[in-house]
C-alpha cells in the first residue's frame, strides 16, 4: 500500500509545525519522542495535506506498540488546525499492511486487530505511563543522593517535589506525574506508587531498587533500539537526538564519529535531517 507522491516545493513553516507535532508523540515503551529516536522516516506537507512515514528498529516490534505510535502520530498531525488530509504509514513491519489499512480507515485498535486485540489501547498506554513515572522518579532521587552523599536512603520517603532542584529531571517527573493523575504541588511526596501512596521508612530502599530496575530497563531498551535502527537503516543516526537521560557511552562515541552530512539525493518525501536544518 503506497502513497501517491505529492511532488511540490516544501513549505518550511508547515513542515516545522508538523515536525513539532510529531515531537509530542512518545514511544510508549522507550519513553522518548519518536522524532528523537529517529522513528520518523519522512515527512511531507503540501497545503493542507500531510504525509508521514514511520519506521521501527525491527520488522517484528510488538504490533500493539507499533499501532499506538502510528495512531498517536496521526492524531497529533490531525490536531493541527490547518490540516485536512493526514496520511501516516508504518514501513517495513510484518503488520504494516494491517496497521496502515486500520489507520486509513480510522478503525481504531480493536477494529484493526479484531480478535487479536487482547488488551485495550488505553490500558496499554497507562501501563507504560506508570513505568515512565517510576523511571523519572528514580532519576530524581538518585541525583539527589549523589548531590547529598550524607543523606540516608531511608530519608527519601520524606522528600517532596519542592525539595528537588528546578531542573530538567524534575520537570520531566512533574509531567509524568500529571500524565497519571498524581499531584504536582511542591508539598507532594516524590517516592510514591502509581496511586500516590508513599512507603514506610523500612520499605524505602526496596522501593528505590525496584524503581531503579524499571529505569535501567527503559534506558537499556532505548539504547538497544537506537543501535538496531542505525543498523537497519544506515544514515538514520542523523535523525536521532542523543538521549538526555540514560544515554550509553557508545551512543555519544557513535555520534562523535559521524561524518558531516554530505547531502542526499532528491526524495519524494522530505528527510528529517533536511527539515532539522530549517528547524534549528
Amino acid at each position: 500500500m503506497g502513497l501517491a507522491p505529492l511532488r511540490a516545493a516544501p513549505d518550511v513553516e508547515s513542515l516545522t509545525a508538523a515536525y513539532d507535532a510529531l515531537a509530542t508523540v512518545i514511544d510508549p515503551e522507550l519513553d522518548e519522542p519518536i522524532t528523537d529516536l529517529g522513528f520518523v522516516r519522512s515527512l511531507e506537507v503540501v497545503g493542507d495535506h500531510v504525509a508521514a512515514h514511520l519506521r521501527l528498529p525491527t520488522s517484528f516490534c510488538a504490533p500493539n506498540f507499533a499501532y499506538l505510535m502510528a495512531s498517536d502520530a496521526k492524531d497529533a498531525l490531525s490536531a493541527l488546525p490547518w490540516t485536512r488530509d493526514v496520511v501516516v504509514e508504518l514501513d517495513d513491519h510484518h503488520d504494516s499492511d494491517l496497521i496502515n489499512a486500520g489507520l486509513a480507515a480510522d478503525a481504531g485498535y480493536r477494529g484493526t486487530f479484531r480478535h487479536e486485540a487482547d488488551q485495550d489501547l488505553d490500558e496499554l498506554r497507562e501501563t507504560f505511563q506508570r513505568k515512565a513515572h517510576t523511571a523519572a522518579m528514580e532519576r530524581c532521587l538518585t541525583a539527589l543522593l549523589r548531590a547529598e552523599p550524607d543523606r540516608a536512603v531511608e530519608d527519601l520517603g520524606s522528600v517532596t517535589l519542592g525539595d528537588l532542584p528546578a531542573d530538567d529531571r524534575t520537570a520531566a517527573l512533574r509531567r509524568r506525574r500529571a500524565a497519571i493523575g498524581l499531584p504536582d504541588d511542591d508539598g507532594a511526596a516524590v517516592l510514591v506508587d502509581h496511586e500516590g501512596r508513599g512507603y514506610a521508612v523500612r520499605d524505602v530502599p526496596l522501593a528505590l531498587r525496584r524503581a531503579r530496575s524499571t529505569r535501567i530497563s527503559i534506558d537499556g531498551n532505548a539504547h538497544f533500539c537506537r543501535g538496531l535502527l542505525r543498523t537497519r537503516y544506515p544514515g538514520s543516526e542523523r535523525d536521532q537526538v542523543q538521549r538526555p537521560e540514560g544515554a550509553e557511552a557508545a551512543d555519544a562515541a557513535y555520534a562523535a564519529d559521524l561524518p558531516e552530512a554530505q547531502g542526499r539525493p532528491a526524495l519524494t518525501f522530505i528527510p528529517l535531517s533536511q527539515l532539522k536544518e530549517h528547524h534549528s
